[in-house]
């Protein structure tokens, strides 16, 4: 399995590949994820208010799917089943292009050729959501284990977006967790904080 930085979703057509900048590639918020993971990692705890204490370490490809496997026992299992989606979504692309009835055939052509000159691009970025959403879901694990009520993060280095992106986790989890995030001004700059109450 390998982890590396692809870029955005792109966007491919008759006319040639765009980037989708809405879609960012996971494999920028996994550094976040992980110092977020061996920040929480306290199992049940009396404590329920964390400061995170930022390493600031920038992992490797290779130090971040370590670092992964550290706390996502099945990730190589995990990663396997990512050609089941990228499968589904080729489909998906390609049968977008069947549906377009007005194209000509050169073009119709021209653009599945596109989508097949991007797969290995599609391969890595469905690879590092893949490897992202699990981090989200074990980090949201982590915090029902040990009934974390607030979680205080500077707000760089990506951790307010993977926080964000943990609340949608957390809200859909079997026994739900509500959370809100909060922006505020100290001493020392802007300060994140998430807060939780759990059901």
């Amino acid at each position: 399995m390998k982890l590396k930085y692809v870029g955005a979703m792109p966007v491919v057509s008759h006319k040639g590949v765009g980037f989708d900048e809405s879609k960012p590639d996971k494999y920028t918020f996994l550094n976040a994820a992980i110092e977020l993971l061996e920040a929480l990692n306290y199992g049940p705890s009396a404590q329920t208010k964390h400061l995170h204490n930022i390493s600031g370490k920038e992992y490797t490809e290779n130090e971040l799917v370590e670092a992964l496997k550290n706390y996502i026992i099945d990730l190589e299992e995990v990663i396997e089943h990512t050609e089941h989606k990228i499968d589904e979504l080729k489909k998906e692309l390609i049968q977008r292009v069947h549906d377009h009835h007005n194209l000509e055939e050169d073009d119709r052509q021209a653009w599945i050729n596109n989508i097949e000159l991007m797969d290995k691009y599609y391969h890595q970025y469905v690879t590092n959501e893949v490897a992202y959403k699990r981090a989200l879901d074990i980090l949201g694990q982590e915090i029902h284990d040990a009934r974390i009520e607030e979680v205080s993060f500077p707000m760089f280095r990506n951790y307010g977006m993977v926080l964000h992106d943990l609340l949608y986790v957390l809200e859909h989890r079997k026994s739900p967790i509500d959370g809100t995030l909060e922006i505020e001004t100290v001493d020392e700059g802007l300060v994140g904080r998430l807060k939780l109450k759990h059901r």
